[in-house]
C-alpha cells in the first residue's frame, strides 16, 4: 500500500477530494495532512474523513526537524503540496528525493514564484489579458514552482471573464486531474 502525506494552507477542497479518490483503494491511501494554518478548514475536512491531521508552525518546519521526524515516522511514498504556501525546506527535499510534488494554477513558467498563488494568479492573468491558462503539476525543489513539470492541462479564458472564473475553471482542472496524477505517478 503506497502512501500519502499532503500539505496544505487553507480550505483544502485539493486534499478532500485526494482523500475521496483514494478511499478504498488497495494500492494507495492518504495517511496523514499537515498544515501550517492551525485555523485551516483542511483540519476540519481530514477529521470528518478520519484522516490524521496537524499543524504546526515555522520553527517546527524549518528550524527544527520536529516536521522532517513526522515525515519519517510516517514513510509517505509520496509528499503531495495541495494548496501548501510556505516554501518547502531543503533538509525535508533531500530526505524525500523527487517525492514532494505541488499543483500550480497556472501553466508554469508563467505566473509562478513567491506570492503567486490562488487568486493573485487569476487576477494577474485577467489583467495581462491571458486567452489561455491552466494548472502545473510539478517536482518541488528548493525554488518556488521551478521543479521539473510532471503534468499541465489548458482551458481557455474568455474576454467576459473574471478572476472568479478563472479560479472556478482551474478548480474543476485540479479536481479532474490531480488524483489521477498522483495515481500515475504512484504507479510508475
Amino acid at each position: 500500500m503506497k502512501r500519502i502525506v499532503i500539505f496544505a494552507s487553507g480550505s483544502g477542497t485539493n486534499a478532500e477530494n485526494l482523500i475521496k479518490f483514494f478511499h478504498n483503494r488497495e494500492n494507495a491511501s492518504v495517511i496523514q495532512v499537515l498544515t501550517n494554518n492551525p485555523y485551516a478548514k483542511v483540519l476540519e475536512r481530514a477529521k470528518k474523513l478520519k484522516v490524521s491531521a496537524l499543524s504546526f508552525n515555522k520553527i517546527a518546519f524549518t528550524g527544527t526537524n520536529h516536521v522532517l521526524d513526522i515525515l519519517k515516522s510516517s514513510q509517505p511514498d509520496l509528499i503531495v503540496l495541495a494548496g501548501f504556501l510556505w516554501k518547502f525546506p531543503e533538509h525535508i527535499l533531500k530526505a524525500f528525493p523527487n517525492k514532494v510534488i505541488n499543483i500550480h494554477p497556472a501553466l508554469l513558467p508563467k505566473y509562478g514564484g513567491k506570492g503567486m498563488y490562488g487568486m493573485h494568479v487569476h487576477e494577474a492573468i485577467i489583467a495581462n489579458n491571458e486567452t489561455e491558462t491552466g494548472i502545473t503539476i510539478h517536482y518541488v525543489n528548493e525554488h518556488y514552482d521551478e521543479g521539473a513539470i510532471i503534468f499541465q492541462s489548458k482551458c481557455a479564458v474568455n474576454m467576459t471573464d473574471s478572476a472568479q472564473d478563472v479560479a472556478n475553471k482551474i478548480h474543476e482542472l485540479e479536481m479532474e486531474h490531480f488524483p489521477k496524477v498522483v495515481e500515475k505517478l504512484l504507479n510508475e
